[in-house]
């Protein structure tokens, strides 16, 4: 009986590689990579239409870059590969730190503070699937 299940596992993963990703990506978006990374946590795996609706009812900032980024992903397996939005699964979310932006601020005494700003690069890939 293990051994059907693993059976079954093992075959259903092989499917699951074989299908390509259709991916989108968003490069220098002025948010913190952690900021954006709390959030993909709630979609990463789930069906692509339920991941536009969490993100649409979210209040942060980055559920809105996210969105974006979700919808691009979306439009690019319609358009390029044909497939329906229906059957698409979020395969990887990921968002890795970009640029990091250097800034000066007067401080105490004559002296400079440095304002590190943050960047990230959202990547999101979906594939065909059932969840």
């Amino acid at each position: 009986m293990a051994e059907k299940k693993n059976e079954k596992t093992a075959a259903a993963a092989e499917v699951v590689k074989s299908q390509p990703l259709i991916k989108a990506e968003a490069k220098m978006v002025r948010i913190s990579p952690r900021k954006v990374g709390r959030i993909l946590k709630l979609i990463r795996g789930k069906k692509a239409a339920a991941g536009l609706t969490v993100l649409r009812f979210l209040p942060h900032s980055a559920a809105r870059y996210i969105e974006k980024v979700l919808h691009s992903a979306i439009a690019n397996a319609e358009h390029n590969n044909k497939l329906a939005k229906d059957n698409l699964v979020i395969a990887q979310a990921v968002a890795n730190s970009g640029v990091l932006l250097k800034r000066w601020r007067a401080g105490g005494k004559g002296r400079a503070q440095r304002i590190k700003k943050y960047t990230a690069h959202i990547r999101i890939a979906v594939q065909e699937g059932s969840k």
